[in-house]
């Protein structure tokens, strides 16, 4: 079955298929910038593990770090499937020329900041990456599977912290309200620009790489998130929410603001960029003692 016969019947499109050029360098350019997202994102939470309020809270938050850097490793395999080195994708984020999800470039100023991003980022993770767990190339959709079971419980640990802030003194639920009035917005810019500012999501809905316009994510999100601010007692900061023929009518984010995150102008953008490049030149010992072990062990089996 050739490429569209495939698409058209919701078949799978695997690393020895023949595929279009545009299919294979969207598909890069996406897994790529997914997998960036993974390891940078572990850096706002890491900054945490050491001023974690319990052991218990530590030792939680070190496992989700670690469950990142995990995330990062499967979708990095997924992408090599389609030809390109790894190390050669690594070089293109270092040096700027491939992104990373635009919420990552904002601060985590207090502990309920932590319980923010496993709520509301990692919901929103879940809401775009459950559809693609039935993307049309395998290797990203299988991959996806594992990446949401694991984001389900980020979710879950985040509103977790939440509610256990907005249960506990006035200033400990001011400080969760504090949090969610500074994580709303990036949250929803999460899910790309309007559909009518968009560029690639008509035609990746078009190869079945997406299942679901930008639009639609985002008000799935709202949806979904808006009656769990309810639950924990916080007010979603958005004067024009209004609830009206079963879903939630909201305001738009400022996606200026997006766009000037992305080009690199946002909180945080430089410091994460050159942590993430200090780390990976300080590993380079680990990677040339693995690679030389590897030559060492092929070359006694020969």
């Amino acid at each position: 079955m050739d490429f569209q016969a495939t698409i058209d019947a919701d078949g799978r499109i695997e690393p020895r298929d023949a595929m279009p050029d545009g299919y294979r360098k969207t598909l890069i350019r996406q897994i790529a910038q997914h997998a960036h997202s993974e390891i940078i994102g572990m850096q706002p939470e890491g900054n945490w593990i050491s001023r974690a309020p319990s052991l218990r809270r530590k030792a939680i938050l070190m496992a989700k770090v670690q469950d990142e850097a995990g995330h990062g490793l499967y979708l990095y395999a997924a992408a090599e499937t389609l030809g390109v080195d790894r190390a050669d994708l690594l070089d293109m984020l270092h040096s700027g020329r491939q992104k990373y999800s635009s919420i990552f470039n904002y601060p985590t100023l207090t502990w309920a900041d932590i319980g923010a991003i496993g709520w509301l980022v990692d919901g929103a993770a879940i809401v775009n990456q459950v559809p693609l767990c039935r993307c049309s190339y395998g290797p990203y959709a299988r991959a996806m599977v594992r990446v949401c079971k694991e984001e389900s419980f980020h979710q879950r640990q985040g509103f977790e912290i939440l509610y256990t802030l907005c249960n506990g003194t006035p200033g400990q639920k001011a400080m969760a309200q504090d949090a969610l009035n500074r994580w709303w917005w990036p949250s929803l810019m999460m899910f790309g620009p309007p559909d009518t500012a968009s560029t690639h999501s008509e035609q990746s809905m078009a190869w079945g790489i997406k299942r679901h316009s930008n639009d639609e994510l985002r008000q799935r999100f709202v949806d979904m998130t808006v009656p769990q601010a309810d639950v924990l007692g916080l007010r979603v900061p958005d004067d024009g929410l209004v609830h009206q023929d079963g879903r939630y009518r909201f305001t738009e984010p400022d996606y200026t603001e997006l766009y000037d995150v992305v080009k690199g102008n946002g909180p945080c953008n430089q410091q994460r960029l050159s942590h993430r490049v200090k780390a990976h030149e300080d590993g380079a010992w680990v990677r040339e003692a693995a690679a030389a072990y590897a030559a060492k062990k092929e070359a006694r089996a020969a």
